[in-house]
Parts: C-alpha cells; sequence; structure tokens
C-alpha cells in the first residue's frame, strides 16, 4: 500500500512560480531520501533536485539551481519542491521518487517508489 501522490502542477506563464507537494504514506517516510525528476517532450528522464532522509542536505540540476528547492517535513510525510523563475524549458512532467538502501548481512536491499507525475507547463 506504498502511495505517493503529487499535487501543485499546472499552467504558468513564464518568470511564475508553482509549488509541487507529494504526500507519501504505507512506508517510513523519515528514513528516505526523496527525489524530484521531470520527463520534457521528446527528451530523457531528468534528476532535477535530491533531498536527504533527514532533510539537511540538497542537490540541484545546473538548469534549475538558484530557482527550484526541494525540502522534506517528515511529521507530515511531504516533500515538496518550490519552482520560481519558471521558464518555456521548464515544461514537463515531474516525478517525485523515494528512495532507501539497506546494508545488512546477507548483503544490500534497495526500496525505490515513484509517484504518478503531474504535468508543469510554462507557456505564455
Amino acid at each position: 500500500q506504498v502511495q505517493l501522490v503529487e499535487s501543485g502542477g499546472g499552467l504558468v506563464q513564464p518568470g511564475g512560480s508553482l509549488r509541487l507537494s507529494c504526500a507519501a504514506s504505507g512506508f517510513t517516510f523519515s528514513s528516505y531520501a526523496m527525489n524530484w525528476y521531470r520527463q520534457a517532450p521528446g527528451k530523457e528522464r531528468e534528476l532535477v533536485a535530491h533531498i536527504t532522509s533527514a532533510g539537511d542536505r540538497t542537490n540541484y540540476a545546473d538548469s534549475v539551481k538558484g530557482r527550484f528547492t526541494i525540502s522534506k517535513d517528515n511529521a507530515k510525510n511531504t516533500v515538496y519542491l518550490q519552482m520560481n523563475s519558471l521558464k518555456p524549458e521548464d515544461t514537463a512532467v515531474y516525478y517525485c521518487n523515494a528512495l532507501l538502501t539497506l546494508r545488512g548481512s546477507y548483503g544490500e536491499k534497495t526500496y525505490d517508489y515513484w509517484g504518478q507525475g503531474t504535468q508543469v507547463t510554462v507557456s505564455s
């Protein structure tokens, strides 16, 4: 019953802002690093932003650095992507991803979950 439910996508003009949300359930959210990916028409899937399980470190693609901010609220089981100064080239389907790697006596185990995607369109 793992679920990642995204919201906040839509149509916005260049220079505008949107905040994407991804509400998680069915797993221990505070143990998972979270990522936002996007896939634009005719392009490969791209990692946009990353945040550690504790929410204390982040990484961004060069194309969005300084404009996008990822955050994680472990009390609300929700990850956010604040998108400012949006450009037409930001138009894509945005996906949230939860990732956990465990290392134990029998080896390594990875848990990897995905949201359904939400459309962001930046256009005049």
